[in-house]
């Protein structure tokens, strides 16, 4: 039998622990050396957090068109602003300042992804003119050429991933440079 008050009911929120599997991929893949070895990424406080949004960004992107990926997608938005919150105490800075700085995290989130999506829509010279803005400085076209073309590969692959291996973790980034990028 349906309990008639089902739709008062809280909605069921993704297990803790395939959102931590997910956030810990994008996080990996962040790291990854050869973004701030071959592709320009400045290996820095900024240039770390702004390759995080990217690939934070991908996922959310993917999951946009998956059925009833909502609360995975809210989840690992709120997964990442607990980690920045953890990452700000960690280095020190004062109860009265997280807010405003995560405030402009928040600012710094909801910016890229309104400019690598409008990107995305205008073609590939506009992702690579937004990475290298948003990642790069300003710096390196070429290198931003490479990372929107990484960004676009990873975006058809996470495209061809099946809805239950991306909303139960079990999918993995593409490499993060292969001969095809590099031309």
């Amino acid at each position: 039998m349906v309990w008639p008050f089902n739709h008062f009911r809280k909605p069921r929120q993704a297990p803790r622990g395939t959102i931590e599997a997910i956030y810990g991929m994008i996080v990996t893949q962040a790291r990854e050396p050869i973004f701030y070895r071959d592709l320009g990424v400045p290996d820095t406080v900024n240039g770390r957090f702004d390759l995080l949004l990217l690939h934070l960004w991908l996922l959310l992107r993917r999951l946009r068109t998956a059925q009833g990926a909502t609360e995975l997608s809210q989840a690992l938005f709120d997964r990442f602003c607990e980690d920045m919150d953890d990452n700000l105490r960690e280095m020190g800075v004062g109860d009265q300042t997280v807010p405003k700085r995560m405030r402009a995290f928040g600012e710094a989130f909801y910016g890229r992804m309104q400019a690598y999506d409008q990107a995305t829509e205008s073609g590939s010279e506009a992702l690579a003119s937004a990475i290298c803005r948003n990642i790069l400085n300003g710096d390196g076209l070429d290198q931003a050429r490479q990372l929107a073309a990484y960004a676009r590969a990873t975006e058809a692959d996470l495209g061809r991933t099946d809805e239950a291996a991306l909303l139960g973790a079990s999918f993995r980034f593409p490499p993060a440079l292969t001969e095809d990028m590099t031309r």
